[in-house]
């Protein structure tokens, strides 16, 4: 497959990612006495993922997401040569998502992205007041169990055509237990093309969402790679 297309899919695939996910939280959550809740933008993010990787990740390999992409080549399963296109076009996905869903939420009443437009936090900004020690290792850990998650479920070994399902759960899974700490990460593409619409804080702790989720997926890939795969 060329690289034109591979970084398409990649493309379309992260802005279905953000703008699905995100989309659910802005406007859906608390819609206008009920919503969604935290379950079903979870959901969300789950099925974002299940759809787009059958939809394109025999293209691509379905990333989406610039730590998946880090993770998988520390795992050997994607060339180094391809590490950067993949998570320059991933942003630029994630940030395509965010402009268009930044004007859709903007035709509503009393919209303001300053309150925070879905985006990461730690501290003040964690919708549970963490600290910045309790973010980093949620994002560390859940980072790692997912690409831990992705590569044994895409494994030879495993069952054929499952893998997007438990991808696709395990980031729902993911997002139960950390909505509350941090909104969920574990995906700088996601927190970028949101963050830049938020316009303040977000852009300020940005870095803690691209620093930790790109090193719990190298840790994720390692482990794999070198304690649960197979050599056979």
């Amino acid at each position: 497959m060329s690289m034109g297309k591979r970084l398409g899919a990649e493309f379309f695939g992260t802005f279905w990612l953000v703008f699905g996910g995100c989309g659910s939280a802005v406007l859906a959550a608390k819609f206008p006495d009920t919503g969604i809740g935290f379950a079903g933008v979870a959901l969300a993010f789950g099925l974002t993922v299940v759809t787009m990787a059958y939809a394109v990740g025999h293209i691509s390999g379905g990333h989406f997401n610039p730590a998946v992409t880090l993770g998988l080549c520390a795992g050997g399963r994607f060339p180094a040569r391809d590490v950067v296109p993949y998570i320059v076009v991933q942003v630029i996905g994630g940030i395509a998502a965010g402009a268009v869903l930044y004007t859709i939420a903007s035709g509503g009443p009393n919209f303001d992205a300053s309150l925070g437009f879905a985006s990461n936090g730690y501290g003040a900004h964690s919708p549970g007041s963490y600290s910045l020690h309790a973010c980093m290792v949620a994002e560390l850990v859940l980072t790692a169990f997912f690409l831990i998650v992705i590569h044994g479920s895409t494994d030879k070994r495993a069952p054929a055509g499952f893998g997007p399902l438990a991808i696709g759960l395990s980031l729902t899974l993911i997002h139960l237990i950390s909505i509350p700490v941090t909104n969920t990460s574990v995906n700088p593409a996601r927190s970028t093309g949101v963050a830049l619409f938020q316009g303040s804080w977000a852009i300020q702790q940005l870095w803690m969402f691209w620093l930790v989720p790109l090193v719990g997926g190298i840790v994720g890939g390692l482990i794999y790679r070198y304690l649960l795969e197979s050599k056979d």
